[in-house]
């Protein structure tokens, strides 16, 4: 007789965890909190899965004193029901339930900022170098369907923190954590639990696997100190892969030249450190990684220029949700109306402004690079008492629509504006590429239908 499991969330991921589970013959029910759609009824009776639509916390527990196994989604809360009324011992995170299921080597990436742009790079890298790698989790495509519906030959997965926190075995042969900044804090505690869930991508290796670390992170390298694995370490110009004058290098060679790379912000040559140090750790070579940096990997909605209009720049960075990396787009720009706000996460966006001031403290233009700032969202209040504090023009839009014009009005040309909400998008949209798309298309109509450029997105004033 099959025995019974248990999956917490029927989106996507929790859809292909039940898969993966019915083909292991387990019997499969499924609970989820949400709006069950049409879609998903049809799916479950499709699978012979139980739904169970917003149980009450007497059927759950019916539900998960049955089950033998209890499979969480991506983004289960803490606060959940279910983690006081199932044993311990049978609870198990999607990504370690994949990761049980597969011998094919597995790379997984972490950190606050940066880690589908890394995740990107390696698997590029790792094509060049001749491999079959598929980029997944977080990124994309569920971990649990690519290991039981794929061919890859190796797997990069973007973990999250949610994701980290419940992981007891988790062991990849290549792990690495990009950097730690305020996030996620409506989910976690505070900013010490957060931190021990993204170090938990490190705590199952031992000396046969490798740990990279962000040499210039002081909290990545206090938990790195505790890692059994082998130490490698990035950084912009601090560590083995790193930034040393006009090239980026590593102990094993010349990667390329730093002008080389499609953009040469700070972020992104942090992030071209991390991604060659994760390639060459999997056993690409210095040639293989400088040949996919210099070709860059298309990034959507991560500081991608949009339109230009009268001299005015357009992007889109809407894949910014937390103030870090607002932070770490602005200083890209001389001259920028920033368009911030959304759904909060316990974030402050007066690190914005702490972040820009320190610059300016040390002799960058801090915030007089800001024209503007155009609030939007349910934390538009945030950001008008954040950025008017400082002494920055801060207006309020109710709508993407009128943000757009509030920029437009903000913008002198040579300026850009820089859609970077530094907030979830949950409030106006289903997702962050909603958000970013409903911007293009009320920039690019505003604009009389002319998109942005290949040269257009290379004026950058730094």
């Amino acid at each position: 007789m099959s025995r019974p499991a248990l999956v917490i969330g029927f989106a996507v991921t929790g859809q292909a965890a039940a898969r993966a589970l019915l083909s292991q013959g387990w019997r499969v029910t499924a609970v989820d909190d949400g709006e069950v759609s049409v879609k998903m009824e049809r799916t479950a009776e499709e699978l012979g899965v139980e739904l169970v639509a917003r149980p009450s916390r007497a059927r759950l527990a019916e539900l998960a004193t049955r089950a033998e196994l209890v499979v969480l989604s991506p983004g289960v809360p803490p606060s959940h029901p279910v983690f006081a009324l199932a044993d311990p011992a049978k609870i198990v995170a999607e990504v370690e339930l994949a990761f049980s299921l597969t011998d094919r080597p597995v790379l997984a990436i972490t950190g606050t900022n940066g880690k589908t742009t890394v995740t990107s790079l390696v698997t590029a890298i790792l094509e060049a170098s001749g491999r079959k790698p598929e980029a997944v989790g977080n990124i994309g495509r569920p971990f649990i369907e690519a290991v039981t519906a794929g061919s890859a030959s190796l797997f990069v997965v973007e973990v999250s923190s949610f994701q980290l926190a419940w992981t007891k075995t988790f062991r990849p042969a290549v792990s690495c954590w990009l950097n730690l900044a305020a996030d996620h804090l409506d989910w976690h505690a505070g900013m010490e639990e957060y931190a021990e869930a993204k170090g938990r991508i490190w705590a199952n290796q031992g000396p046969d696997e490798v740990a990279v670390a962000n040499a210039e992170d002081p909290v990545v390298m206090a938990h790195a100190a505790r890692a059994r694995a082998r130490l490698v370490t990035f950084g912009r110009v601090v560590g083995e892969v790193r930034r040393q004058g006009d090239l980026l290098v590593s102990l094993a060679g010349e990667i390329c030249r730093v002008d080389e790379l499609p953009r040469s912000l700070p972020h992104d040559v942090a992030n071209a450190a991390a991604a060659s140090a994760v390639a060459l750790s999997a056993g690409a070579s210095p040639a293989d990684c400088g040949a996919a940096l210099r070709a860059g990997v298309p990034m959507r909605h991560r500081i991608e220029l949009v339109a230009e209009q009268d001299g005015v720049f357009w992007y889109d960075d809407s894949k910014a949700t937390t103030p870090s990396a607002v932070l770490a787009a602005l200083v890209g720009f001389e001259r920028a109306v920033l368009i911030a706000g959304g759904r909060s996460k316990g974030l402050d966006f007066g690190a914005i402004v702490s972040g820009l001031e320190a610059e300016r403290s040390a002799g960058g233009p801090g915030l007089g690079r800001l024209a503007g700032v155009v609030a939007i969202g349910e934390s538009a209040g945030e950001v008008v008492g954040a950025f008017s504090r400082a002494g920055i023009a801060v207006v309020r839009a109710a709508s993407m629509a009128e943000a757009v014009e509030a920029a437009a009005a903000f913008a002198e040309p040579g300026a850009s504006v820089l859609l970077s909400p530094g907030a979830a998008s949950f409030d106006w949209y289903r997702n962050y590429g909603e958000r970013g798309d409903d911007f293009a298309r009320l920039v690019r109509r505003r604009a009389g239908g002319r998109p942005g450029s290949a040269e257009g997105g290379a004026r950058w004033p730094s």
